[in-house]
């Protein structure tokens, strides 16, 4: 039966409003898409470098827990990454070159972990290094973002950002469960091995990418006016007090690597079984995006940061059960806990998570919008880095290593009650929009620079430090990977 081209043609209509958001398919949109798919697929290896760490360089949770929180640096200067992207042209490009730079970067740390790397040092470089790579080509598929979604029609507002965010989420649910599968089937250097072609995806397509040479540096006084420009901003009250509140709220200690131990070395869960958990966990993580923005977005800050952090609180405290082996007088078998309480808590903390993306957009004001959220999400990832290394000082005063777990429940109890601590700075949160409360005139467009992006579809959260999170002791999501406007 012959299909008609007025059926062609209806049939790409349908695809490309369905799959592609209205968005005209074009070779330079499906290479954005394969890095933003990259980003997510690259959680091939996360499972593989949790049990590399664990068995073949025998280091202690605490020093796991250290070392993820090195790691995650590249992230805490992901401004700097957009500085230097837009001032400092690679052969009059300043999108392509650090792009291919990225990709090349990427795989050579993943080869390094799949051949060379056999100490805790070597390892803590090579991991930082690809956190390095990934950082730089969120910043710089950002950017084009941005720069492609000014052309969009108010009734599009925000579909180019959101078809990207998906594109990694979708890279992301495809190796949830391969994670875990093929650690039963090959060793973790061969899933290096594997994940080490992904980022080489990113320096191929980068050559799609359509851009004009730009043979002009932006003078000093251009980067001069974007400094003082941002000094203005941070220094409203209404912008410095919330941020530090998000610091606090998001710098108490984790036990997320003390509890991955436990699973593996006590509970005896597998990779294939992990793996599965982390599906259960990306689906629940969408699920609680759903609820947010259906139920939740429209609920005062301070409303839903008290509510949240105190209901997560209370949920977390159900890790007593499993830790203490509670589950089992009640009949409920250790795997079936762990599916239902990281269900749970992963949907919880994923609402509790939107809001300081929410917020941290709106403390931007027009004209520094891109810069200031960027600088306000490497704040949020700095306290992310301190509760790492807060959870590592904790387990080595609890005596917590690969073996004992005796204090595990006093661990888990000190960090979900920790969560609790920023509540008396609640009325460091605006009680409105914060938009209204930023004084007006004070911060001019500058229309010359378009530094760091991320602000533009509410992304960027750290890729490593999701790493021990496979199952989510922790109430708030330490780092939720990517997550819709």
């Amino acid at each position: 039966m012959l299909v008609s081209d007025s059926e062609l043609s209806d049939l790409k209509k349908t695809l490309t409003k369905k799959l592609f958001f209205g968005k005209e398919v074009s070779s330079e949109l499906l290479a954005i898409l394969l890095v933003y798919f990259v980003q997510g697929i690259i959680g091939l290896a996360r499972l593989a470098i949790s049990f590399f760490l664990k068995d073949e360089l025998a280091l202690s949770p605490a020093e796991v827990s250290a070392l993820m929180g090195i790691a995650a640096l590249p992230w805490i200067v992901k401004p700097l990454f957009g500085f230097i992207s837009d001032g400092l042209p690679i052969l009059g490009y300043r999108r392509r070159p650090y792009l291919i730079l990225s990709g090349l970067l990427g795989s050579a740390s993943w080869i390094c972990l799949a051949t060379v790397v056999h100490s805790a040092w070597a390892a803590t470089a090579a991991i930082a290094l690809g956190s390095l790579a990934v950082a730089v080509s969120d910043v710089i598929v950002d950017s084009l973002v941005v720069e492609r979604a000014r052309g969009e029609s108010v009734s599009n507002a925000g579909s180019l950002q959101s078809l990207a965010w998906g594109t990694s989420a979708l890279g992301g649910l495809i190796t949830a469960y391969f994670s875990g599968y093929l650690l039963e089937h090959f060793s973790t250097r061969t899933v290096f091995g594997i994940t080490a072609t992904f980022p080489l995806i990113v320096s191929c397509v980068a050559w799609l990418i359509a851009e004009s040479p730009v043979f002009e540096m932006p003078d000093a006084s251009s980067v001069w006016n974007q400094v003082q420009q941002l000094r203005k901003a941070v220094s409203q009250k209404a912008i410095w007090l919330p941020t530090a509140f998000l610091f606090l709220w998001q710098c108490t200690p984790t036990a997320d690597a003390a509890f991955f131990f436990f699973s593996t070395n006590e509970l005896g869960f597998e990779p294939e079984f992990l793996g599965r958990v982390r599906l259960v966990t990306s689906i629940a993580s969408l699920l609680g995006v759903w609820l947010f923005q259906k139920y939740f977005k429209t609920i005062p800050f301070r409303t839903i940061f008290g509510w949240s952090t105190v209901i997560s609180s209370i949920l977390g405290m159900s890790m007593l059960l499993l830790v203490t082996h509670t589950n089992r007088a009640l009949g409920i078998d250790d795997k079936w806990f762990s599916l239902g309480d990281s269900l749970v808590l992963t949907v919880m903390g994923q609402i509790a998570y939107m809001p300081i993306l929410v917020l941290a957009a709106r403390l931007c004001p027009e004209g520094v919008e891109a810069t200031l959220f960027a600088l306000l999400m490497s704040v949020v990832n700095l306290a992310g880095l301190l509760s790492y290394e807060f959870g590592a000082v904790l387990m080595h005063w609890l005596g917590i290593s690969e073996s004992n777990f005796e204090s595990l429940w006093l661990l888990v109890t000190i960090t979900n009650l920790s969560t609790l601590l920023p509540l008396p700075f609640l009325g460091w949160l605006p009680t409105g929009d914060p938009q209204t409360e930023i004084h007006p005139g004070t911060i001019q467009p500058i229309p010359a620079l378009e530094l760091d992006s991320t602000a533009s579809k509410h992304m960027g959260q750290p890729f490593l430090p999701d790493l021990m999170s496979e199952l989510v002791p922790h109430s708030r999501l330490a780092e939720v990977e990517k997550t819709a406007e």
